[in-house]
């Protein structure tokens, strides 16, 4: 089927969803029956044997990154997240990340509003555990991820957006503390929950957070900036243009509208304050020109490298000149564009997080339409963007499970189907088309 021409094939599930493997079958454009396998999946997710949820999860978060499932979670809304809120709470560091993926995916589905905002609110006291129930890289990142995007959807008041971007502070201290978790992080769990807190940062106004915040925040992120990883150094680099797009640097250096607590500072406090933040700028501006222009060393990734003086370029020109840098891309037949840090963070975050299925979710998706003011023609074909490696090996591997489900069911078809003069062997089960 792989190899098919018929290009509007989606999906066979086995009879028993509740034995020891989830079957599945899915093409090229990995389209999936909403009636049925979704179906199975979720029902498997009460299954005790945590393999058979892993599985269950593997099929929602394919069927929800690759499709806008708007019909299924109409009707299985409250059962698929309470669900995978269970996963999280008694899972693997597997199955928690999985299950935090689909909570992601749910968010972006449903979109703003009561669903959204019961999302966030039914997750934080889950997420918050995990966090610290073990310190393994991909599972934090996984949370790190459901928790910017259900905060980001559902996040009603700047309150509830402040509680998650303490959370992902907390994960990376700049000075130990009480409440800081004491596990050094690595590279990767550093540049996601940075990435995830300016991500966050893009729908807060900057004159909310104290002064005192912002000096932390800008003083641990230009640390950053002197870190080995160049992806630590990316998501520095961008966190801090986006703190000063904001016009920060009047709060942080206590002018202007004054402290978070209504009070002005007085006299030379506030002056120390401004001098504090040029000097931080200074600093920043002299990281910017020598990370623009680094040479690379043995080992060194030549597209890390090349990202890397890319966006300190467009830092530098920011800083210096107040130019944000303006960037586009093709969906489909149109294209959607960016000008300024904020845009870009949130299209960067989106983009990592759904990866192969973004650009269906543009052309589908009213939430993230709207995020960016993008406009699709709706007549167009989806232009799907190439799937990972990752995963052509989960849906092409002969060893998958998705391959294994495809051969047993194509057996039983085969054998329906002897004695008919088909001329072509296609299956289809009905797949409605968004």
């Amino acid at each position: 089927m792989l190899d098919s021409d018929d290009d509007n094939i989606s999906v066979i599930s086995s009879s028993n969803v509740r034995s020891d493997q989830i079957s599945h079958f899915v093409t090229e454009e990995v389209e999936f029956n909403k009636g049925s396998l979704l179906d199975e999946a979720v029902d498997a997710l009460f299954e005790k044997r945590g393999s058979t949820r892993e599985k269950a999860l593997e099929v929602i978060n394919a069927a929800f990154n690759f499709n806008v499932q708007n019909q299924f979670v109409e009707n299985k809304f409250v059962t698929l997240l309470h669900q995978c809120l269970n996963c999280i709470k008694k899972g693997s560091s597997k199955e928690i990340s999985l299950a935090s993926r689909a909570i992601g995916l749910l968010a972006l589905t449903v979109g703003p509003g009561d669903k959204a905002h019961e999302i966030l609110k039914e997750s934080m006291a889950p997420l918050s555990q995990a966090f610290k129930s073990g310190s393994e890289s991909s599972k934090i990142i996984s949370l790190l991820n459901c928790l910017a995007i259900v905060t980001f959807v559902g996040g009603n008041d700047p309150e509830e957006i402040e509680k998650s971007m303490q959370i992902m502070r907390q994960l990376v201290p700049s000075k130990p503390g009480s409440n800081a978790i004491t596990v050094k992080p690595t590279a990767a769990v550093i540049t996601a929950a940075v990435s995830a807190w300016s991500f966050l940062l893009t729908t807060m106004d900057g004159w909310r957070l104290s002064p005192k915040l912002w000096q932390e925040s800008v003083t641990y992120l230009s640390s950053l900036l002197d870190k080995d990883d160049r992806c630590v150094r990316i998501a520095a680099g961008e966190a801090l243009s986006l703190i000063f797009e904001m016009g920060s640097l009047e709060k942080f250096s206590g002018e202007g509208k004054g402290s978070c607590d209504g009070s002005v500072p007085e006299g030379n406090k506030s002056k120390d304050g401004f001098s504090h933040i040029q000097g931080l700028k200074e600093k920043l501006l002299n990281q910017a020109r020598d990370l623009s222009v680094e040479a690379g060393g043995k080992g060194s990734s030549k597209k890390d490298l090349n990202n890397q003086r890319n966006l300190f370029k467009d830092v530098l020109e920011f800083l210096e000149y107040g130019y944000s840098p303006e960037t586009s891309c093709k969906i489909g037949g149109d294209t959607l564009s960016t000008s300024t840090w904020s845009q870009l963070i949130q299209l960067n975050f989106f983009k990592r997080f759904l990866g192969g299925g973004f650009a269906k979710h543009m052309q589908d998706n009213e939430f993230l339409q709207d995020v960016f003011g993008f406009t699709p023609k709706r007549h167009n074909l989806v232009a799907y963007e190439p799937i990972s490696n990752i995963e052509k090996r989960m849906y092409r591997s002969p060893n998958s499970v998705v391959n294994k489900a495809r051969t047993q069911q194509l057996n039983k078809q085969r054998m329906l189907s002897e004695g008919r003069n088909t001329g072509h062997f296609a299956i289809c089960v009905g797949y409605e088309g968004f």
